[in-house]
């Protein structure tokens, strides 16, 4: 005869208590309580017995003050299977049913391998692990209808952080229990729990036609878990899986008799499906066809918030799943909102290149597939100034392809919201406004120029949608036909130069190069002239790119200067002619060869034909001669021009400048005190110069310059031009 609750008063564990003979004789009062509650067939008084945070704290405390290093007793075996006694009585309320079970999965999991364990009982381990599966069982077996799906989902969750800690054995010993809850759903498919204690108004639980709650998020996990690159952790996966699938054909044959041919074959359908795969791409595969919509959708966002992990095995993992899932983008693809919203989320937090191709890949598929739903995304989900949005953005604006499409899309949105201001239900974005004014491309030139005056509302903007709108400009500009009507932006995108923007000013080059190619010489040539101002202070950018680009651009534009603006042009010209010499010495080979062929072409356009000789023997420290000698009236101009460039970041300009520096001075025809006085304090600084040729050449330069006496002869002229590369030969 068992007594009645109010007879156990030991159930009680003193704080602090450090005996384990009374922790393991707390917990055995627990069951002990349970099993008379169930034999008496009365619940009074046990309620009370749970409800309160007084047990389930003590349980937990107990749990914690457990050591991780290894197993010292079997505490945390008794713990579990009192959990599993007190889930099956349907007493403990929901919340600490949930902290208890976390609390075991913190105690155990984080113990080190079993290897590594000293004097480990093996026995011990085991059962360990077996009451812990027993729990589980309980908890889900035990579980009423309304509240299974839940419950599962809740474990499932506590079970896949675990899946991601930095100890293998810890994310090995989840995945065995997510495989063990898998295999009790798909062997027991057909069970019904018994029905809980106490509980007559809830039916138990069917496992028959039962669907895993985010079933497209485990599958995910799972799939990546198993291309890791621990072993057991990744053979735990594919158990799971191969269990998952058995559980999934089970659900597609739900209808068939479990004796009928179609029901026997499942478990051989599975073997084969399953365990001769091995990459994620092929599992990714062999799952999708018995996936939902929902389900599949939620494996492409595991992938993707997958990327930002910082384990590698998980990004290529992830990578393989996208490209898989992208060979059917109908089937898989189907939910845009939420794949661009997750992308947007993650997109910042993704920093290794294969990753962000992988990205770049599926936002243009689903542009291709869905131009619609990719806008309205983006434009829902974000505004223009928000980085991430940006860099999508920026994807689409730089294949022609996508970048149409998109601008469709962004043209219908405008007008819209146009519709919907005159009702007064929106106020106008300037950011559309921006970008979908460009999608007037279909437009006749006439009216393309009236629209295309969009630059005043990027005035108050970001200069990173300054840059996008660039960026749309280039991909348009490929386009011949586009590319001729987009003359009339000429204009404003020369505006853009003024902006202290690398990436700004290259983007606009790019646009002024295309754009430029598709005029004749009668359009291009007012443009020409005002650009060529522009590119002059672009020569010593700090980015080699910018550099070479403009001098290039600056070359070109000579050729499409027509007869009556020839002599403004010359000005501009004999302007460049110093720092193409300069940067013939650039640091940069591509950059010294691009401000030769460009010095090249300015000797062309002046017809200076010595100038041109020297240009292509590249007889460099005879051009700063041939440039004093022949236009004398610009000695005084190329003089203070060459101290601009004394501070320049490249020692090799700096030297050129130094050398240069030397030569005009002597040639100055107002050689007086104070004007030589002004080019030593100019060259002064250089005496400290890091490079010790340019320290030796500035003090020379500076002794002669400052010596008295009348113009030099042709021998010091060479002397002085020749004089650093003898000084390296020595």
């Amino acid at each position: 005869m068992c007594l009645p609750l109010s007879c156990y008063p030991f159930v009680s564990l003193s704080p602090g208590c450090q005996d384990e003979t009374q922790k393991m004789h707390f917990l055995q009062s627990i069951r002990t309580i349970c099993r008379a509650t169930r034999h008496q067939g009365s619940s009074q008084g046990l309620d009370v017995f749970c409800h309160g945070d007084e047990l389930a704290g003590s349980i937990m405390v107990l749990l914690k003050e457990e050591p991780r290093d290894h197993l010292r007793t079997a505490v945390r075996q008794q713990a579990m299977l009192a959990i599993s006694a007190l889930s099956s009585m349907e007493m403990v309320p929901e919340h600490q049913k949930m902290r208890l079970l976390n609390a075991c999965f913190s105690s155990v999991f984080c113990l080190p391998p079993k290897e590594d364990m000293q004097g480990l009982d093996t026995s011990l381990y085991h059962e360990t692990l077996h009451a812990m599966d027993c729990m589980l069982q309980t908890l889900v077996l035990s579980s009423p209808a309304s509240r299974l799906s839940q419950e599962l989902q809740t474990i499932l969750q506590m079970l896949l952080t675990f899946t991601k800690s930095q100890s293998a054995a810890a994310r090995e010993r989840a995945v065995r229990r997510i495989g063990m809850l898998i295999y009790l759903m798909a062997r027991y498919s057909s069970l019904e729990a018994w029905r809980p204690f106490g509980r007559e108004e809830d039916c138990p639980a069917c496992y028959r036609g039962f669907h895993i709650p985010k079933l497209g998020q485990l599958l995910g996990h799972l799939i990546l878990l198993s291309s890791c690159k621990d072993k057991d952790t990744s053979c735990a996966a594919l158990d799971a899986l191969y269990l998952l699938l058995i559980f999934l054909l089970q659900q597609r044959c739900s209808a068939w008799p479990e004796d009928s041919p179609q029901h026997q074959s499942v478990w051989g359908a599975a073997g084969t499906s399953c365990l001769s795969l091995h990459s994620t791409g092929d599992l990714t595969k062999a799952f999708g066809k018995y996936l939902k919509p929902g389900e599949k959708t939620d494996v492409i966002l595991t992938a993707i918030e997958a990327m930002t992990d910082t384990s590698t095995s998980d990004k290529e993992g992830a990578s393989s799943m996208l490209d898989e899932a992208m060979k059917d983008p109908d089937s898989w693809l189907m939910d845009v909102p939420k794949i661009m919203g997750s992308i947007h989320k993650n997109l910042e937090h993704i920093c290794t290149e294969p990753a962000r191709h992988s990205i770049d890949s599926l936002v243009l598929l689903l542009t291709s597939q869905y131009p619609s739903e990719v806008v309205i995304s983006l434009l829902k989900y974000s505004k223009l100034d928000d980085s991430a949005a940006l860099a999508v953005w920026k994807v689409l604006f730089s294949l022609l392809q996508p970048l149409e499409k998109v601008l469709r899309e962004l043209h219908r949105e405008y007008w819209k919201q146009r519709i919907h201001m005159l009702f007064g239900t929106m106020t106008e974005d300037s950011s559309i406004l921006c970008l979908a004014i460009i999608a007037a491309s279909n437009l006749p030139s006439e009216t393309f120029a009236a629209a295309a005056r969009f630059w005043e509302s990027l005035r108050d903007e970001s200069l990173e949608v300054i840059s996008l709108v660039l960026q749309g400009l280039i991909t348009l500009s490929q386009s011949p036909e586009m590319a001729r009507k987009m003359k009339v932006l000429l204009e404003d995108i020369l505006k853009t130069l003024q902006y202290v923007s690398e990436d700004i000013q290259m983007k606009a080059l790019l646009v002024f190069r295309n754009v430029l190619g598709h005029m004749t010489r009668e359009e291009a040539s007012p443009i020409a002239l005002k650009l060529a101002v522009k590119l002059l202070p672009l020569f010593s950018n700090a980015s080699s790119q910018l550099r070479e680009s403009s001098l290039r651009l600056f070359g070109d534009i000579m050729q499409m200067v027509v007869w009556r603006h020839r002599r403004q042009m010359r000005k501009n010209v004999q302007r460049g002619l110093l720092p193409l010499l300069f940067h013939m010495s650039d640091q940069t080979q591509s950059v010294a060869k691009a401000s030769r062929e460009a010095l090249l072409s300015a000797a062309e356009f002046l017809e200076q034909k010595q100038l041109k000789y020297l240009t292509q023997t590249e007889q460099a420290w005879r051009i700063g001669e041939c440039l004093l000698v022949q236009d004398r009236n610009r000695v005084e101009d190329y003089l203070w021009q060459s101290l601009l460039y004394l501070k320049d970041a490249q020692a090799t300009v700096r030297e050129e400048a130094v050398r240069f520096t030397g030569l005009a001075a002597r040639h100055l025809r107002d050689q007086s005190a104070e004007r030589l006085r002004e080019v030593c304090d100019a060259l002064k600084p250089l005496q400290e110069d890091i490079e010790p040729s340019i320290c030796s050449l500035a003090a020379q330069t500076m002794l002669i310059v400052g010596s008295p006496g009348k113009r030099p002869a042709s021998g010091w002229t060479r002397a002085l031009c020749c004089w650093p590369c003898k000084a390296r030969e020595k």
